[in-house]
């Protein structure tokens, strides 16, 4: 626009110049006016002609600047495009960072949400008078603060049918001064459905936490079995379980020697258990143990098969708990000697809650440690205590706990019955999470 204007100004200025020109000599020379006529048609020609020749500069300078705003749209345009995709690669790259950690994130999520820790633990402070018929008061009397057991558990979810567990037992005793760590359960469970479950490791064997379950103060004292030394509460192998209507049903077969001794044997044991709950909070379990408990090697071998049988009948509710177990056990001590013997004992107990956080309990225990041989070996056990229920998972109870203990021994001479009678009074408890 403006170089077009200056070729207008230039053109105007050229044609009044060229006029005054051609004016002044028609004023000054009249009489030649022929030869001016002349002169200023030429000079009108060439004027044109310059013209033309400045209207075609006119026309390319017009063109020219058309081709250059052209050029800077389009270099305006380039450089919007590439701004736009520096802006996009920047918003990409601001963005990888962040959804690289947005997925760390959701896994973690994932892994928490299918993950839970838990842990149990049992402990007391008491007061033991144990006294040997024999030989007086032994070093067992005393106070002492004891964790009898500290479970700490880890069990992950892989998905609906497949999961893993990890627990620890560690015990720890005042009289001895000793910490323990066990591996207790270690498995992988395979939940086809509730009525067939499968685990492989070390996990639970099919009779003592179930009782455990029904019993309710595993905190105060372990079951008959599991006290007296005639079952394990856990052992390595293969583990089948689940529920169907009102039964129940599990199935070991296992090396024998309990978790804390996974060793090799010849043969593998077999403990299973079946439970019938016709009505809500009644239950009656019948359970069995057979084989070699592991003393069977490639270099030992065993005279007897060691069995056991089990019965429970328990009921619980909101208004008591109660419950009586039975055992019968046949060579369990005496799988590897010549001799043959019979034990088998009975508990019953039963709870009370007062209210919501008090309860009253009491047990009484009555085992034949050895029918055959030594008749006069028996165990006669019984507590009674008060439970105090602290908060969700933290219970304390004052307990007194009594127990004799008659073993047949030939030193010193004569052969007598000697007993071991100890009385223990404290406060016991157990912290769940």
């Amino acid at each position: 626009m403006r170089s077009k204007m200056l070729a207008v100004a230039i053109a105007t200025g050229l044609g009044v110049t060229s006029f005054a020109t051609v004016a002044a000599p028609a004023q000054t020379h009249k009489h030649h006016v022929r030869v001016v006529r002349t002169s200023t048609a030429t000079e009108i020609a060439e004027l044109k002609a310059q013209l033309a020749a400045l209207q075609q500069k006119v026309d390319q300078l017009q063109n020219q600047s058309t081709t250059q705003e052209q050029v800077q749209q389009q270099t305006a345009q380039q450089v919007q495009q590439v701004q736009a995709q520096q802006q996009a690669q920047a918003q990409q790259i601001a963005a990888a960072p962040s959804a690289d950690l947005q997925k760390k994130v959701d896994n973690i999520e994932k892994f928490v949400n299918n993950t839970k820790i838990g842990g149990k633990m049992y402990f007391d402070f008491s007061n033991i008078d144990q006294k040997n018929s024999d030989t007086g008061k032994t070093n067992n009397t005393g106070f002492g603060f004891d964790i009898k057991r500290f479970y700490l558990g880890v069990d992950h979810k892989f998905n609906d049918t497949w999961s893993a567990n990890l627990t620890t037992d560690i015990g720890y005793s005042s009289s001895t001064g000793a910490t323990n760590l066990f591996v207790k359960k270690a498995y992988v469970q395979g939940k086809f459905d509730k009525a067939f479950i499968l685990r492989v490791g070390s996990a639970d064997m099919p009779w003592i936490p179930f009782v455990e379950n029904w019993y309710g103060f595993r905190y105060v004292e372990n079951t008959i079995t599991d006290r007296l030394h005639f079952a394990n509460s856990a052992d390595w192998g293969a583990h089948a379980l689940g529920t169907a209507g009102a039964f129940n049903y599990a199935v070991s077969v296992v090396n024998g020697n309990g978790y804390k001794n996974p060793g090799r044997s010849k043969g593998m044991d077999v403990e299973a258990r079946i439970g019938f709950e016709p009505v809500k909070g009644l239950m009656v379990a019948l359970g069995g143990y057979d084989g070699n408990r592991g003393k069977e090697t490639q270099n030992t071998s065993t005279q007897h098969t060691a069995s056991r049988g089990d019965l429970m009948v328990a009921y619980h509710s909101s208004l008591f708990r109660a419950g009586v177990e039975y055992f019968n056990a046949k060579d369990w001590n005496n799988v590897t000697t010549v001799s043959s013997d019979k034990a088998h004992g009975y508990s019953l107990w039963a709870s009370v809650p007062l209210n919501d956080e008090w309860a009253v309990f009491g047990r009484y225990d009555n085992a034949k440690l050895s029918q055959t041989l030594n008749p006069q070996n028996k165990d006669v056990y019984y507590n009674l205590g008060l439970q105090y229920k602290v908060t969700k998972g933290f219970d304390l109870a004052a307990v007194w706990k009594h127990d004799t203990s008659n073993s047949e021994v030939s030193t010193p001479v004569p052969a007598h019955v000697q007993k071991l009678k100890t009385n223990e009074i404290g406060v016991f408890g157990q912290v769940a999470f």
